[in-house]
C-alpha cells in the first residue's frame, strides 16, 4: 500500500489511558486489554463523548499509554490517568486495513523522514478508527511528533 505523509501542526488532545510495557509480540493482546480497562472507568466515572482509541508509543523501549479520547479534563483513579497526545510538528497518514499491517504506515513514515531528513522526537502514537466487521475498512491514524528542523540538522 502507498502512504501519503502529510507534515502539520498538531495539538494535545486530552486522553484517559492506562501506562503499560509491551514488546511488539504482545501489543495486539495489550492494546485491546488496556482500552478496555480504560473503558470500563469511563462508564463508571460517567465520563460524557469519550472519543476514538489511541495508543501513544512514548519510546522504543516499549513503553506506552493506551486509552481513549476524551472531551476534557477528569480526575483519574490511579489506574486510569489523565494524559495527552503530544503536540507540535507531526508527520501523518492514514492505514485502511487490518491492525496486523500497522507496521507498514510506520515504516512509510520512518523511511520519509529518512528521505527528507527528518528525525522523530520519539513518541508516535495511533488512532483507531471506529469498528468495522470488514478489516479492509479499518481506519488507523498514524503520527510520529517530529524534532523542528534546526533540531534535526543539529
Amino acid at each position: 500500500m502507498t502512504y501519503a505523509i502529510e507534515v502539520r501542526q498538531e495539538e494535545a488532545h486530552p486522553i484517559a489511558v492506562v501506562r503499560r510495557r509491551a514488546s511488539l509480540s504482545e501489543l495486539a493482546r495489550v492494546v485491546p486489554e488496556a482500552c478496555g480497562d480504560v473503558w470500563d472507568f469511563l462508564r463508571a466515572s460517567r465520563i460524557e463523548h469519550p472519543g476514538r482509541n489511541v495508543a501513544v508509543y512514548l519510546d522504543g523501549d516499549g513503553n506506552l499509554e493506551v486509552g481513549v479520547e476524551v472531551p476534557q479534563e477528569f480526575q483519574g483513579d490511579g489506574r486510569v490517568i489523565a494524559s495527552a497526545t503530544p503536540a507540535g510538528t507531526v508527520a501523518t497518514t492514514v492505514h485502511f486495513g487490518p491492525y496486523q499491517r500497522l507496521s507498514e504506515p510506520h515504516a512509510a513514515i520512518r523511511k520519509w523522514c529518512d528521505d527528507h531528513h527528518r528525525t522523530s522526537a520519539g513518541p508516535s502514537w495511533e488512532i483507531y478508527g471506529h469498528w468495522n466487521d470488514d478489516p479492509s475498512k479499518l481506519r488507523t491514524d498514524v503520527f510520529y511528533l517530529l524534532k523542528e528542523e534546526s533540531e534535526s540538522a543539529a
